[in-house]
């Protein structure tokens, strides 16, 4: 088997057979090659692209995920179509989102909430080792697994009711411009 180090970090072609072929029966009669591969493979970006994405943030401005998801999510309700209205408006989303961000005065709250809330939630609720529960993971991850099924049909109904919510709020937020000589959806 060739070593590592020559070839880069990613093993080849025949090491990850090799590794296949260590599995147990078990194992092999569950998942073909291919499907083992694919879940190594999803198992590897799950850990590793939050990761990537706070550094890039980190390396590249001023935002955490908090920020800058912030940010994003407020500049998606714009309501008037009037550019001075949504000049203002972006300024206001910027401020509030810089709160979170990088030298805010929220910032620590915004570095927990990107890393609890959001890097877990595109981890499907686990953190940096995998687990559910941190130090409490032999009682906890369970428990969560158990508990995923029932989550996973409740998450459809959340979602429609959210939805008319939204709708909702853009009607009002579209008579409100309309007011202001906006445009009228």
């Amino acid at each position: 088997m060739a070593d590592n180090s020559q070839q880069g970090s990613h093993p080849s072609e025949d090491q990850k057979k090799a590794i296949y072929e260590g599995l147990s029966d078990d194992q092999k009669k569950k998942q073909t090659y291919t499907e083992w591969v694919k879940d190594a493979y999803s198992n590897q970006y799950e850990n590793w692209m939050p990761w990537i994405e706070d550094k890039y943030l980190a390396w590249f401005g001023n935002d955490n995920k908090a920020s800058y998801t912030t940010k994003d999510t407020l500049g998606q309700t714009k309501i008037t179509g009037i550019s001075q209205v949504d000049k203002l408006q972006d300024g206001v989303n910027n401020l509030v989102g810089d709160q979170v961000g990088k030298d805010g005065l929220l910032a620590p709250v915004g570095n927990m909430v990107s890393k609890e809330g959001i890097n877990r939630a595109e981890r499907g609720g686990k953190d940096e080792q995998g687990s559910y529960g941190g130090p409490a993971s032999s009682y906890t991850d369970p428990v969560v697994k158990n508990a995923q099924g029932a989550g996973q049909g409740l998450a459809g109904g959340a979602q429609s009711a959210g939805g008319a919510v939204t709708d909702g709020a853009k009607g009002a937020g579209s008579y409100i411009g309309g007011m202001f000589g906006g445009k009228k959806e």
